[in-house]
């Protein structure tokens, strides 16, 4: 089984992990070198920043 071609932008996560005070450890030794932790903030935002903007486009709809 291939990997799966990641669902995120890569510009999207840099920017993800500036806002969540990682962007050094991932600028200096990559991706391999977050937390776990780190990794379930980022996709967790990400969520969340997905679940607002569906709200957002609901509402206009109205």
């Amino acid at each position: 089984m291939g990997r799966r071609r990641g669902v995120m932008s890569e510009k999207f996560k840099y920017e993800l992990a500036k806002e969540l005070g990682f962007y050094d450890t991932v600028k200096e030794e990559g991706w391999g070198a977050i937390r776990a932790r780190d990794a379930g903030n980022m996709v967790k935002r990400a969520i969340e920043i997905a679940e607002e903007q569906l709200a957002r486009n609901d509402q206009n709809k109205v």
